[in-house]
């Protein structure tokens, strides 16, 4: 049962786990029905307090009607997360033009789903007035996620002022930071400062690159004012693995701003947990197997039943699997891999 925008508004605000949830496919490349299963309750015995699904992490390639993967994808972890998780926020990765994307947004409401994260992928050259009335059309529908993806995985450059009049759309009910940019982000918390939706626009990093940074900042754009801006959670596709070591993470700087004292040692897990992301996404090699790079992870803890993608171009860059396995035997707190063994017959059942 879909909640009411009240209760979204406060679950979002207390800030939460959201992992961007990958697709399981089998040797021959076929959806995966158990193992995608399987992942919905790994990431809800985590502690994960949401899951987006049909997103980047999901393969936008399921959005092609050819493949007809976005309903029964959406079906099947919708349907996880209402009946046995229903403490989870649901949210539909939301793509294409306004008429695709207004589909999609009804096919989610009708399984569910309380919030659309919203790609503007599809309004690569054009104005900000056109992609507001995008937004503005897709909002009629279900509540918004809005969503700065960055350049290297098909977002685009969204100015302040693009922000600034998204705050004003009322059905906005967070917004994720993703374009790997400090200024950019600065911009997004600013429009909703300036806009004075502090209280009702929950602030969600996904800057793979600066998570805990994100986590730990307080934002205040006017001292005399005294108003305090914060990035209370994440959704994101470093969270979809490691997850339970995650929400120790997000407790921890969530902890650490409420005492207003950062602990030195909060520093260096942020520059730790960068370096892994770094493997993870593949960085070195401008994030050609961010993807592969998550369904490795989770296929060598049985999670997945392989690593495959969609795309069979699509896999682990030369020498990231090194790269992963250094960062996890160099850092072995930032994984959970004890606690996906201990639970996974339960998760597969």
């Amino acid at each position: 049962m879909k909640r009411d925008i009240a209760e979204l508004r406060n679950h979002l605000a207390r800030g939460q786990v959201i992992p961007a949830c990958p697709l399981a496919l089998d040797m021959s490349r076929s959806f995966d029905e158990r193992h995608q299963r399987a992942l919905v309750r790994y990431y809800a015995a985590a502690g994960a307090g949401g899951l987006a699904v049909g997103v980047h992490t999901t393969q936008f390639a399921i959005h092609q009607a050819q493949l007809g993967l976005y309903k029964p994808v959406l079906e099947l972890a919708g349907d996880e997360m209402v009946h046995n998780h229903p403490d989870m926020v649901r949210v539909a990765g939301i793509v294409g033009r306004t008429s695709q994307a207004v589909r999609e947004a009804e096919l989610a409401r009708s399984l569910g789903y309380d919030a659309g994260l919203l790609s503007l992928a599809a309004y690569g050259g054009e104005s900000d007035e056109a992609m507001l009335a995008h937004c503005r059309a897709v909002a009629e529908v279900l509540p918004l996620f809005g969503f700065y993806l960055q350049p290297a995985a098909g977002g685009r450059f969204l100015s302040y002022r693009f922000w600034r009049s998204f705050c004003e759309i009322d059905p906005v009910v967070a917004i994720k930071i993703a374009p790997f940019n400090r200024y950019q982000t600065l911009d997004v918390i600013r429009a909703v400062y300036d806009a004075g939706r502090c209280g009702d626009i929950a602030l969600y990093t996904g800057n793979d690159d600066h998570i805990i940074g994100d986590l730990l900042t307080t934002y205040r754009f006017n001292d005399r004012l005294g108003v305090s801006v914060q990035i209370v959670g994440g959704l994101l596709g470093h969270w979809a693995v490691w997850t339970s070591a995650a929400a120790r993470h997000l407790a921890a700087c969530r902890a650490a701003r409420e005492r207003g004292v950062i602990p030195a040692h909060l520093l260096t897990l942020g520059s730790q947990v960068t370096e892994a992301n770094a493997a993870l996404f593949d960085a070195a090699n401008g994030y050609a197997g961010c993807i592969s790079g998550i369904q490795y992870v989770l296929a060598r803890q049985g999670l997945l039943a392989c690593d495959l993608t969609l795309d069979p171009h699509e896999r682990l860059s030369p020498g990231q699997a090194e790269e992963i396995e250094r960062v996890r035997t160099a850092y072995p707190h930032l994984c959970d891999d004890r606690f996906v063994s201990e639970h996974i017959g339960e998760w597969l059942s």
